[in-house]
């Protein structure tokens, strides 16, 4: 039985990761609510355009950090090539909007191709993926410092801006895009023979190899995406603040990884949804728009964001699924502590 049969949890028609992914939704949608509390000016349907655009950068690196993680590993080298795809968005694209049209694949193809040197070391090489991207992180932040001197220098591109500025019914165009991305995203893992293969090996690599799947190549397939979807979050971050900085992707990294995790993706691989980390990535970003708003200073604010992951992560266990419904399912409620006796003998015969 995979891991997604089992958070079923005996749901008919909807799965377990679905509903984790609803779950999240909803407790966003409570928080956005529950924020009037704090000022009246929260709860509307302002703050919660603003909660989806600054939300939009984590969720198009989670797509490719998800991939990565589902097959049991972890890209550590986001923050850097997110630097880097920025960078070269704002110095080479500039205000042309011809230069778009080349500038914009032209960044997710080098950033891919990073992402491929990753998949290289890990899956060719046999570097532990924590070592490899780390590696590559430092590499790729220390090529940006160079040919930058620094100080990144360009001009912002209106039509990037648009995205963030420009809205259609009311609704900036990023989140018609990120929208999409995870309609996309979550129809590739359970809708192709890409997303059914990504499972198997996430699930057992061994097993895969010996049923004819090309593990190698799944596996360096969701480096280079990985690495594609961190280019993509810096050109989209070149939009919005309108132009590049050395440090624009460090705030990134672990909010990735947080987001995917919350959005129950198992951390070993083989089991977990986009679209739960899609609702990881809004109710991260909501609480830390919420608890920056109160005036905590910035270290309790970390402690307090800290506090609330490792909460998310407890209370969206499937084992407590499991052990919630076994109590539903008992007459007698919570079931008693066995005494030591009862633990040796096996209770009384």
């Amino acid at each position: 039985m995979s891991g997604q049969d089992r958070r079923a949890g005996g749901r008919r028609g909807i799965s377990g990761d679905v509903w984790n992914a609803l779950a999240l939704f909803g407790l966003t949608a409570l928080l956005i609510l529950g924020s009037r509390w704090i000022s009246p000016g929260f709860g509307g349907w302002s703050q919660a355009k603003a909660i989806l655009v600054l939300s939009s950068f984590v969720v198009v690196v989670a797509f490719g950090q998800q991939l990565v993680i589902l097959t049991g590993g972890l890209d550590l080298s986001i923050a850097s090539v997110m630097t880097m795809g920025g960078v070269l968005a704002f110095t080479f694209i500039g205000a042309s909007s011809p230069a778009l049209l080349w500038g914009v694949p032209g960044v997710l193809l080098l950033t891919a191709a990073i992402g491929a040197l990753n998949g290289i070391g890990v899956v060719w090489l046999r570097v532990p993926p924590f070592i490899m991207t780390l590696a590559m992180g430092i590499i790729v932040y220390g090529a940006t410092l160079g040919l930058t001197g620094g100080t990144p220098r360009g001009q912002p591109s209106p039509l990037l801006s648009a995205l963030f500025t420009a809205d259609l019914a009311g609704v900036p165009l990023v989140i018609y895009l990120i929208s999409v991305l995870a309609v996309l995203g979550t129809l590739l893992q359970r809708g192709t023979g890409f997303g059914r293969r990504l499972y198997a090996v996430g699930t057992n690599p061994a097993a895969a190899h010996i049923a004819g799947l090309p593990v190698r190549r799944i596996t360096m397939m969701t480096y280079v995406i990985s690495g594609a979807s961190a280019g993509l979050a810096g050109v989209l971050m070149v939009g919005y603040a309108g132009g590049a900085t050395l440090t624009m992707g460090q705030s990134y990294q672990l909010p990735s990884i947080a987001a995917v995790v919350v959005g129950g993706t198992s951390i070993l691989g083989g089991s977990g949804l986009y679209l739960g980390a899609v609702g990881g990535a809004l109710l991260l970003t909501t609480f830390s728009t919420v608890i920056a708003s109160i005036g905590i200073a910035e270290g309790w604010r970390t402690v307090i964001y800290g506090i609330v992951i490792l909460l998310a992560l407890l209370l969206l266990r499937e084992e407590l699924y499991v052990w919630v419904g076994r109590l539903a399912a008992r007459p007698g409620g919570i079931p008693p502590r066995s005494t030591p006796s009862t633990a040796m003998t096996g209770g009384n015969k």
